[in-house]
């Protein structure tokens, strides 16, 4: 079993998870990281996707977040999110109205700031479906 480190999911709302992992893998803005103990001190900025982390002595288990920072240390990885929830507990149906949504906001932009916007949501929430969801 691999060594374990103390990692913590905040989000606005709540704490998500403090416990410890054996890895994590958070969605970068330069691409996925994989966060072990012992890994160097770096302060991210996190993107929209999933994060999975593996519990000491666990299953796997993954989270959906939007956006924030991570601070990573030896013995320790703090993520605050700008918004975050259990992968288990995404509703498809409301992700699935979400993106309808987002691609009206698109046709309906009446300047180019609120288009960028809305095709910015909408390319997230497109990428979240296709993480979360089976082919």
């Amino acid at each position: 079993m691999a060594e374990a480190f103390q990692f913590e999911l905040v989000s606005p709302e709540r704490l998500l998870v403090s416990q410890k992992v054996e890895w994590a893998v958070i969605p970068g803005v330069e691409g996925e990281m994989t966060v072990l103990v012992n890994h160097a001190p770096v302060m991210t900025i996190v993107k929209p996707g999933v994060v999975t982390l593996k519990p000491e002595g666990g299953a796997e288990e993954r989270y959906v977040v939007f956006g924030g920072f991570a601070d990573i240390l030896p013995l320790g990885c703090t993520l605050l999110a700008e918004s975050a929830t259990s992968v288990k507990e995404i509703d498809r149906a409301d992700l699935a109205r979400r993106i309808q949504d987002a691609r009206e906001d698109v046709a309906d932009a009446s300047d180019d700031l609120s288009r960028t916007k809305a095709e910015q949501l909408l390319a997230q929430l497109t990428t979240l479906e296709g993480a979360i969801l089976p082919a």
